[in-house]
């Protein structure tokens, strides 16, 4: 990952510790996702009434969107003690079940990316989930014995960025299931205002409004670029800052009106001044801009796709017009017929792995 991509950019210690402080802490001040926060409202609030343990729950949807706080929110709600993991830090069975047997009843177990879990810890939550119990295997070969061990009654609380990679058995074993979408500039310019409030910045209505239309619709986004805006207003003496302030801040941060950071435009000047527009595959488009294949994968292409910007098919990507005003070029005539016969190829295409192909083959 780009370590000058400020959208992508990870966490110093600090940092999160800071983030940490910005997270809502109960429903009620979550901002955005209504029909998902009304849902797991009537959820807890009938677990509570009964007296049970909640339902195993699945949040799914793009990074930053809020699955870790939630899952905090479930436990805060619940009044249970959270548990957290991850789903690539359980490779094995045995790691699962050191996991389970510790845990309290009603207590929240929070797994983390939950479709990265090695297929034999995946089996074994199949029956943890089901009927709070697992078996444990005592020796080897023909002399194996299978322990039963009964665990209390607790809640799953998985998050997933990839909720099709997760096998059928396991999603249907989750008895609420909340898919997260991006949030629009109104809704986050009120998780802005309750950050701000936080961090005691003063910032006018037309300064949340030019960072929350830099920010992707995902509000870690928001949050991270409002503390470097704070930054930039410290250093300068700006005591409020309004919407020339901000804009002067994330320009220097390579934050254009778009969103778009430096990762992203470079991949899309590489699209039209190398390669005509494309079509080109993954990994040369890859090594033209100097990054890793998984990176450009993973980071820029979903927001370039979503704006309209990039267009995947299957002979490679593609910069679409949009893409070529933005960055300042003249649209070659044809340019708008062929993608267009591009993309429809790529609906036309029932194979999901022409799409996905690194070099567009």
């Amino acid at each position: 990952m780009a370590e000058h991509s400020l959208v992508a950019a990870g966490e110093e210690p600090e940092e999160r510790a800071i983030e940490a402080a910005l997270r809502p802490k109960n429903l009620d001040d979550f901002v955005g996702q209504h029909r998902v926060r009304k849902q797991l409202s009537l959820v807890l609030q009938a677990s509570r009434m009964r007296g049970r343990t909640a339902d195993h729950v699945l949040f799914s949807g793009p990074p930053g969107l809020g699955k870790t706080t939630l899952a905090m929110i479930v436990a805060a709600e619940m009044n249970a003690p959270l548990r957290l993991s991850s789903g690539p830090a359980i490779q094995h069975a045995g790691d699962l079940a050191a996991i389970l047997s510790s845990l309290s009843e009603g207590e929240v177990l929070f797994l983390d990316e939950i479709h990265r879990m090695s297929r034999p810890a995946e089996e074994m939550l199949y029956m943890a989930m089901e009927d709070f119990r697992v078996d444990i295997v005592v020796g080897k070969g023909a002399g194996a014995t299978a322990i039963p061990l009964e665990l209390p009654p607790f809640t799953l609380v998985g998050a997933t960025t990839r909720a099709g990679l997760l096998p059928g058995p396991l999603r249907d074993r989750f008895g609420f299931t909340g898919h997260l979408e991006f949030y629009s500039v109104p809704e986050l310019e009120l998780v802005l205002r309750r950050s701000a409030g936080l961090l005691d910045l003063k910032v006018n209505s037309a300064g949340f409004a030019e960072i929350a239309g830099r920010s992707r619709g995902t509000p870690r986004i928001a949050n991270r670029l409002l503390r470097r805006v704070r930054d930039w207003a410290l250093v300068h003496g700006v005591e409020q800052i309004d919407a020339r302030s901000a804009s002067a801040a994330l320009d220097m941060y390579e934050v254009d009106k778009k969103g778009l950071d430096r990762l992203d435009r470079a991949v899309l000047d590489a699209l039209i001044t190398k390669f005509g527009g494309g079509p080109v595959g993954l990994s040369t488009l890859a090594i033209a801009v100097g990054e890793e294949t998984e990176t450009v994968e993973t980071v820029a292409e979903p927001f370039l796709v979503r704006e309209g910007l990039l267009g995947r098919t299957p002979r490679g990507r593609i910069a679409l017009a949009a893409a070529w005003t933005h960055l300042g070029y003249a649209v070659p005539a044809g340019v708008f017929a062929q993608e267009q016969l591009d993309l429809f190829e790529a609906g036309a295409d029932e194979s999901p792995a022409a799409d996905l192909a690194p070099d567009g083959q």
